[in-house]
């Protein structure tokens, strides 16, 4: 009878074991394949204007645009990403019917040279046409689409008019909500939620999110496990990807990833693998992440880039092929050219 039950619980071991490395299943290692990419950081010299650790770079064609919802008066800061030289500065703070009260996300859209703020204080998205705001700093927005205040999108990847690529945020009640992805029609306002909406084990899911159409993939990856999930743009699973410290617990005391891009045929995502919060000066901070993750399309980690300093926000410029990170010290705004590590 004994021999009966051990063979049974070998059975049922290597049943789970096969089930856990199925194809779509992969794990990853952060700490292995470590790359110092310190010296590898070029500084940016903006001091035209004053940003604050808030800002978030975004790129539209050939300009760096700099969206910062703690300056006084202007939130919009743009420059030539070539020369990094400032040129104008848009989008006023304000309750007006063509200001901005509580700015989000900026959406580009190449095609037509026009970036989209997500204005979540009047539920709405603004249009700034390039051309319009450069002959007109004080180009007044119009508003081109609403949103449900019970579901509404916070993070995009346009792609036209009637199609985007979008994390939802589904609100349950003040202070709590559900992210999910979907597409999304900016003109008609028609969501089209994926079949799939997170790992399964998860309570409280909290993600950032990445599409990329060319590749016909969007990834989500999780700020409190160390996990990426890669989908194609049908809402349909393709890798579910595991990192060492993973599991399902319910906590906030560790912080994993934190933002994500596609970087031409690779995911690179911002990972700190700590705790979140440490003392300095017996004052509770925050840590931010300082290595970046490289996965290849097939959810292969490739490599960990140790940048040694706390990363704020970044963006992908990809006809330089780097990307432009926004730092948490002395050295705000660097860039990190890909085509000498990758």
């Amino acid at each position: 009878m004994k021999t009966i039950i051990s063979l049974s619980c070998i059975f049922l071991f290597l049943f789970s074991s096969c089930k856990q490395n199925t194809e779509n299943t992969k794990f990853y290692d952060s700490t292995k394949n470590i790359f110092q990419v310190e010296s590898y950081l070029h500084n940016l010299d903006i001091n035209e204007v004053d940003i604050s650790d808030f800002g978030k770079p975004f790129i539209l064609n050939q300009y760096l645009i700099i969206s910062d919802y703690k300056s006084l008066d202007k939130l919009i800061h743009i420059f030539d990403k070539k020369t990094f030289q400032y040129i104008t500065s848009t989008g006023v703070r304000g309750q007006g019917p063509n200001e901005i009260s509580n700015m989000g996300d900026i959406i580009p859209n190449n095609q037509e040279n026009t970036f989209y703020v997500i204005d979540h204080g009047k539920q709405g998205f603004l249009s700034f046409p390039m051309d319009s705001v450069l002959s007109n700093p004080n180009y007044n927005p119009q508003k081109i689409a609403t949103m449900n205040p019970n579901e509404f999108p916070f993070k995009m990847q346009y792609v036209s008019d009637t199609l985007s690529y979008a994390l939802f945020m589904k609100v349950l009640n003040p202070g709590d909500y559900i992210p999910a992805v979907a597409k999304w029609n900016m003109r008609t306002g028609a969501t089209e939620f994926m079949s799939y909406s997170g790992h399964s084990e998860i309570k409280g899911k909290r993600v950032s999110f990445a599409a990329s159409p060319k590749y016909n993939l969007y990834a989500e990856v999780y700020w409190y496990h160390d996990l990426m999930t890669i989908c194609s743009l049908d809402g349909d699973l393709k890798y579910c990807l595991y990192g060492k410290n993973w599991d399902n617990t319910k906590s906030k005391q560790k912080r994993f990833h934190e933002h994500i891009l596609f970087c031409k045929d690779k995911i690179v995502t911002t990972y700190l693998g700590d705790e979140r919060f440490y003392k300095q000066n017996n004052i509770e901070k925050i840590h931010k992440p300082d290595k970046l993750l490289i996965f290849n399309l097939q959810g292969d980690l490739i490599k960990t880039l140790k940048i040694n300093s706390p990363i704020i926000n970044i963006c992908y410029d990809e006809e330089y092929n780097r990307i432009i990170m926004n730092l948490d010290e002395e050295r705000q705004f660097v860039y990190l050219d890909l085509n000498n590590i990758l």
